[in-house]
């Protein structure tokens, strides 16, 4: 029979295992948060298909020459920031399209289907302005898939809102025990898309923000390949941010930096 003092480093190593697995195998479940954001697809005004799915969202101020496609943040019902937008980018029109499985959209999110479907989005838009290289807002989460498009395309100007370096440096901040370098699949590394950008670009960071510690958005910052402008927003949450100091940024990017942008 084991020894009573065996049994519980061996317990330990079990439940440690167990959590590894956890993450390993059920990690869009755990990296992922679409339930809240749901709606029906009546209350959206944008389609595009995308194979046997339907990306669905919003369009704000149709028409104009210029254009913003927006990529929320993991959890965000984008549909939020219609009023934000109206207000502080009124000579643009703004496409927040919902990822898979959030909003009114099909599917199911995951790293290659969040990448894989924001260049044709992005086609989609830069198709209907064709006067102008079409602009990126990516917050949290999609500053990550924003920078994907950047790296790719050649865009009107970059918008980072509470950028992290990347998801992995992040999870491991939060979770020290665990090996979580080596665990994670779903890669989103904007320090790495943006080592080729060098189009205009602006960076919120928020000074108290406890999701993306300030310091991950730092070290994206040391390792761009250009100096970007950066608003600090010092009192500013991951997820409560100065609407106010933020519009303010976006209007002044877009209308004074992005904008000279060939």
């Amino acid at each position: 029979m084991m020894p009573k003092l065996l049994w519980l480093p061996l317990a330990f190593l079990v439940a440690y295992a167990a959590v590894c697995a956890l993450l390993f195998f059920r990690q869009q479940q755990l990296i992922y948060f679409p339930a809240s954001t749901r709606v029906p697809p009546g209350q959206t005004d944008f389609a595009l298909p995308r194979g046997d799915v339907v990306l669905r969202g919003w369009v704000v101020r149709p028409g104009q020459a210029r254009a913003i496609v927006y990529f929320g943040g993991n959890g965000e019902s984008v549909q939020h920031n219609r009023a934000l937008f109206e207000r502080w980018l009124p000579g643009h029109t703004v496409y927040l399209v919902a990822y898979r499985g959030y909003g009114a959209s099909d599917g199911m999110p995951s790293h290659q289907a969040l990448r894989g479907d924001a260049l044709p989005l992005f086609d989609h838009v830069q198709a209907r302005h064709q006067r102008h290289p079409v602009s990126l807002v990516g917050r949290s989460l999609g500053g990550a898939i924003a920078s994907h498009v950047a790296s790719q395309r050649r865009i009107g100007g970059l918008v980072l809102v509470t950028p992290f370096d990347s998801l992995a440096a992040v999870a491991q901040s939060h979770y020290p025990w665990l090996p979580v370098r080596w665990l994670l699949r779903e890669r989103h590394e904007p320090i790495r898309d943006l080592a080729v950008y060098h189009g205009p670009l602006l960076i919120v960071r928020a000074g108290k923000d406890e999701i993306v510690p300030p310091a991950h958005t730092d070290r994206l910052i040391e390792a761009l390949p250009q100096q970007p402008q950066v608003i600090a927003i010092p009192e500013a949450t991951h997820n409560a941010l100065d609407e106010v100091a933020f519009g303010a940024a976006l209007a002044d990017f877009f209308t004074s930096g992005a904008q000279r942008a060939p």
